[in-house]
């Protein structure tokens, strides 16, 4: 009778826990994620002023381009605002607590 070795399988449907972050390393991240909204928001905004420049010398473009740029430079920078309003949000209830 042979005898094999236990190997060691992950179970379907069973996730491993890691450590949790450090919190320099998520301050990184939030740090990161909204310089990326930042960075999408100036990209949005740009390519808008673009669109409406070119639509105001009267070259060849659609209009309905230009008013979804527009429309998505306005979405983009609503969900920068709103992000920042909840980093404030979270600073000043940071601020709040009792040390």
């Amino acid at each position: 009778m042979e005898l094999n070795p236990i190997q060691n399988t992950p179970i379907q449907g069973l996730q491993t826990t890691r450590p949790t972050a450090k919190p320099q390393h998520a301050l990184e991240q939030v740090s990161q994620t909204f310089q990326e909204a930042l960075d999408a928001l100036s990209q949005s905004q740009h390519n808008s002023d673009e669109l409406m420049q070119k639509l105001v010398i009267g070259e060849d473009v659609e209009l309905h381009q230009v008013m979804i740029a527009a429309e998505q430079t306005d979405v983009n920078f609503r969900v920068a605002v709103a992000i920042r309003d909840k980093l404030v949000e979270a600073y000043r209830e940071i601020m709040r607590m009792a040390v």
